[in-house]
Protein backbone atom coordinates (compact mmCIF):
# COMPACT_ATOMS: atom_id res chain seq x y z
CA UNK A 1 0.00 0.00 0.00
CA UNK A 2 2.71 2.51 0.91
CA UNK A 3 4.50 1.13 -2.12
CA UNK A 4 1.56 2.24 -4.62
CA UNK A 5 1.14 5.73 -2.58
CA UNK A 6 4.80 6.55 -3.32
CA UNK A 7 4.66 5.62 -7.00
CA UNK A 8 1.88 7.77 -7.19
CA UNK A 9 3.38 11.11 -5.51
CA UNK A 10 6.63 10.40 -7.75
CA UNK A 11 4.30 10.48 -10.98
CA UNK A 12 2.57 13.69 -9.69
CA UNK A 13 5.77 15.05 -9.35
CA UNK A 14 7.20 14.23 -12.77
CA UNK A 15 4.23 15.58 -14.46
CA UNK A 16 4.85 19.03 -12.06
CA UNK A 17 1.44 18.29 -10.46
CA UNK A 18 1.08 19.22 -6.47
CA UNK A 19 2.59 15.84 -4.77
CA UNK A 20 -0.24 14.49 -2.29
CA UNK A 21 -0.48 15.82 1.41
CA UNK A 22 1.02 12.57 3.12
CA UNK A 23 1.44 13.52 6.76
CA UNK A 24 3.98 11.24 8.88
CA UNK A 25 0.52 10.69 11.03
CA UNK A 26 -0.79 9.26 8.46
CA UNK A 27 1.78 6.82 7.54
CA UNK A 28 2.57 5.75 10.99
CA UNK A 29 -1.10 5.89 11.57
CA UNK A 30 -1.37 3.33 8.14
CA UNK A 31 1.68 1.19 10.03
CA UNK A 32 0.37 0.85 13.36
CA UNK A 33 -3.05 -0.21 11.35
CA UNK A 34 -1.19 -3.21 9.04
CA UNK A 35 0.50 -4.27 12.26
CA UNK A 36 -2.55 -4.87 14.12
CA UNK A 37 -4.37 -6.50 11.49
CA UNK A 38 -0.78 -8.88 10.74
CA UNK A 39 -1.00 -9.58 14.43
CA UNK A 40 -4.39 -10.19 14.46
CA UNK A 41 -4.21 -12.57 11.63
CA UNK A 42 -1.10 -14.50 12.98
CA UNK A 43 -2.94 -15.25 16.45
CA UNK A 44 -6.21 -16.23 14.60
CA UNK A 45 -4.07 -18.41 11.85
CA UNK A 46 -1.50 -20.14 15.49
CA UNK A 47 -5.15 -20.64 16.85
CA UNK A 48 -6.61 -22.48 14.53
CA UNK A 49 -3.53 -24.71 13.95
CA UNK A 50 -2.95 -25.66 17.82
CA UNK A 51 -7.14 -26.30 17.83
CA UNK A 52 -6.92 -28.15 14.92
CA UNK A 53 -3.69 -30.00 15.55
CA UNK A 54 -4.79 -30.88 19.40
CA UNK A 55 -8.16 -32.20 18.15
CA UNK A 56 -7.98 -34.20 14.64
CA UNK A 57 -3.97 -35.58 14.74
CA UNK A 58 -3.58 -38.91 16.08
CA UNK A 59 -2.11 -37.57 19.40
CA UNK A 60 -4.97 -35.16 20.17
CA UNK A 61 -7.45 -38.29 19.67
CA UNK A 62 -5.12 -40.11 22.30
CA UNK A 63 -5.35 -36.99 24.71
CA UNK A 64 -9.03 -37.01 24.44
CA UNK A 65 -9.72 -40.78 25.08
CA UNK A 66 -7.48 -40.53 28.21
CA UNK A 67 -9.14 -37.43 29.63
CA UNK A 68 -12.95 -39.32 28.66
CA UNK A 69 -11.54 -42.32 30.96
CA UNK A 70 -10.58 -40.49 33.86
CA UNK A 71 -13.77 -38.40 34.02
CA UNK A 72 -12.21 -35.67 32.79
CA UNK A 73 -14.52 -34.30 30.49
CA UNK A 74 -18.02 -34.42 29.13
Amino acid sequence: MLLFIALINQGLIMLGKSVLPISEDQVSTLTDTLYLAGSMIFTIVTTLFAWFKNNYTDKGKLQKEVLKQKGLTK
